[in-house]
């Protein structure tokens, strides 16, 4: 069993630092002072309550004969170790002396007592500081028994960075690391490419990286459209191009009117000049502002900086819609399906996802909900603390702000109505799968592989993973071929290559694949099943080829000692690879087809094209990035400057390697030592 100082000291050294929520980073994603209130917490006084032959509630009456009145969390554990639930408490006596009475608990309650082997506790100072602790676990850990935030991904953000002569505006995911001002959180990927592609428009910002912009020589095709003004090559002057950027950085943080209002002032000032072209330039300019705050939906007047929650629970299953505003603008929203019991209210429901919703994010100064519930004071007092500012968590009534929280509400019953539909149709085709297939149950995991490649250069394999809620696209991996000694489009080989990678690696970290549930659940147990994680070890796996791909791929699982345990299926392309005409490779049986219309053959080929899809798209990603680098980024002791010198006197990176010693001496900027290197380098090459 995991000790708490193991796991206390991972979440310590894992804590990201915080946000200033005016668009200037002052550290990596979500944290705030909340590291150091975790740090600061006595782990000393953890405890641990397992004594042989207890179980249940025996387990929970030992427990709570040692524990004091004072705040804290407690951790319930399982027969195998894992830990089943973490809970917070004002008073860890109190609390756990609830659970030893075998009256008035839900069917969840009792189920969690039963099954408790042993508990663990760790005291804090304040409630505040137990409450952001229990949020903390309970991501890391994932206990069975507790609201499970799912679809955790991170937000993406608009960068414009502060460490270069002529900043570009990019998408970024991930720690704010760099130097630069950063925008958002917006809710999609999508949103932000729309915004930025409108931003271009209005400023005029480049979105070229560091290394393209070096090596220019000439204005790219951006410039001839009139969505970049060409700093690369000095068709602007970089003042003028720094004025555009600061004009860029004032949009986003609010100050849209005021720079819509000094475009329009500058508009007129070119029209009674007649200077027609320039007032065109900033006509287009207004109208791609105007753009983007139509494509926002509302944009609440009153409500400069808020985050808005709101749930909506139907069918067994719950969403929570949360939209985000900043400087008055509409940056999005995101539809969440946590994993939660049937039997808790969906007041308690919203108050444990905000909580760890906010564990790895920046907390905004207004926090919105549909409902209220129990700990929502307790929840500001801790995000305050997490922010170093105070932050407001309210339930609206009326106004404005009630308004934001309907149209959430709305979309919460859209997006649930939408997933229930999906659902209950993919269990019917996962059935049918089974049925089809010889499965003891429908799948809960299936995985399809692909590869991609042109006569063997850039080779990527992918995985494509699909479950009971549809494609699962956090789990897609693709596998970059590495094998020197495969031959250049054997794709048997690099299929090899990539069940190898995949099963190693799952056997290492998950050990031997559990069994399939030869019968579907009923009753409470249905309703886990359908909100599970996703598993590791896949049920179903699909391969993308015939006899010779799929003797591979087995030959690798019987050498790793999985044969038994994983179906494999190989998807062999029909009569002049027609779509409907696929035959079936499956152990035991002939090859077959599936009837012209059977819904499960359009379920298989949906699962194909997904990771043909995929593979195609990961495969144009590596070869894109192949074609952009530059033979002269190799060399050591070449920078930007004296690449652009380079590229400048010769034209392009081939004449650079043409050129004589004596030719390359000559270049500005270039010594003879460093000409010496860059001849060296590509006579080697020779």
């Amino acid at each position: 069993m995991t000790s708490d100082d193991e796991i206390f000291d991972e979440i310590d050294s894992e804590e990201d630092g915080a946000e200033d929520l005016d668009g200037q980073d002052t550290g990596e994603e979500g944290a705030g002072d909340s590291a150091a209130l975790l740090a600061a917490i006595d782990w000393d006084a953890a405890g641990l309550v397992a004594e042989d032959g207890l179980e249940g509630v025996d387990v929970i009456i030992a427990a709570v004969k040692r524990l004091p009145n004072d705040p804290g969390v407690y951790r319930m554990f399982g027969k195998a170790g894992e830990v089943l639930y973490v809970g917070k408490a004002r008073s860890l006596k109190k609390r756990v002396t609830s659970y030893t009475r075998l009256a008035g608990h839900t069917n969840r309650i009792m189920r969690m007592i039963r099954e408790t082997r042993a508990m663990e506790f760790v005291t804090t100072r304040t409630e505040t500081e137990a409450l952001l602790l229990e949020a903390n676990l309970i991501k890391r850990l994932r206990p069975r028994f507790n609201v499970l935030m799912r679809d955790d991904k991170s937000f993406p953000y608009i960068l414009i960075g502060d460490d270069h002569e002529a900043p570009a505006i990019v998408k970024h995911r991930g720690a704010r690391s760099r130097k630069g001002s950063f925008f958002g959180p917006f809710a999609s990927a999508g949103a932000v490419t729309r915004t930025i592609n409108s931003l271009q428009r209005a400023f005029l910002l480049r979105t070229c990286t560091d290394s393209v912009y070096e090596t220019r020589t000439r204005p790219c095709l951006l410039y001839q459209i009139k969505r970049c003004s060409g700093p690369c090559t000095r068709e602007v002057a970089l003042e003028d191009y720094r004025a555009l950027v600061g004009e860029a950085k004032g949009f986003l943080s609010g100050r849209s009117n005021q720079i819509k209002q000094g475009l329009a002032a500058a508009m007129q000032e070119a029209s009674e000049e007649l200077d027609f072209e320039r007032a065109a330039v900033l006509r287009d300019r207004l109208s791609a502002l105007a753009h983007i705050t139509s494509h926002q939906g509302i944009n609440p007047q009153g409500v400069e900086e808020a985050d808005v929650f709101a749930i909506h629970c139907e069918g067994g299953l719950t969403c929570i819609q949360v939209f985000f505003f900043r400087t008055g603008q509409n940056w999005g929203n995101r539809a969440y399906f946590p994993r939660a019991d049937t039997s808790l209210e969906p007041a308690e429901v919203l108050g444990a996802f905000m909580a760890q919703f906010y564990d790895d994010k920046p907390v905004p100064r207004l926090v919105l909900g549909s409902l209220d519930f129990e700990d929502r004071e307790l929840l500001a007092e801790a995000l305050s603390v997490k922010a170093g500012r105070k932050v407001q968590v309210a339930v609206p009534a009326r106004g404005e702000k009630r308004d934001l929280v309907d149209h959430a509400l709305a979309n919460a019953r859209e997006a649930l109505g939408r997933r229930l539909a999906e659902t209950s149709s993919q269990a019917r085709l996962l059935a049918g799968l089974a049925e089809t297939f010889g499965l003891p149950a429908p799948p809960r995991r299936i995985e399809i592989y692909d590869n991609s490649h042109i006569s063997g250069t850039n080779a990527v394999g992918a995985m494509v993973v699909a479950g009971p809620q549809g494609f699962a696209k956090n789990h897609y991996r693709k596998f970059n071929i590495k094998g020197t000694d495969i031959t250049p489009g054997d794709d048997f080989g690099m299929m090899r290559e990539v069940m190898t990678r995949r099963f190693s690696r799952l056997v290492k970290e998950h050990g031997e694949r559990p069994p399939l549930v030869p019968a579907a659940p009923e009753g409470e147990e249905a309703e886990e099943a359908l909100q599970a994680e996703m598993p590791a070890w896949p049920d179903l796996v699909f391969i993308d080829g015939g006899k010779g791909q799929i003797s591979a791929v087995r030959a690798i699982l019987d050498e790793l000692g999985i044969a038994e345990s994983v179906t494999t299926i190989g998807i062999a392309k029909g009569v002049d690879r027609d779509a409907g005409r696929e035959r079936f490779i499956v152990a035991g049986r002939e090859p077959f087809l599936l009837p012209p219309r059977d819904p499960v053959l359009y379920f298989v080929q949906r699962l194909r094209d997904e990771a043909h899809r995929f593979a195609i798209g990961s495969h144009r990603a590596r070869r894109k990035k192949e074609l952009t680098k530059n033979p002269l980024d190799e060399i050591s002791g070449i920078g930007p400057s004296r690449k652009r010198a380079l590229l400048h006197h010769f034209g392009t990176a081939k004449a650079v390697s043409r050129a004589g010693l004596g030719d390359l001496q000559k270049v500005e900027g270039i010594s003879a030592a460093t000409a010496q290197l860059v001849y060296d380098h590509f006579h080697e090459r020779s």
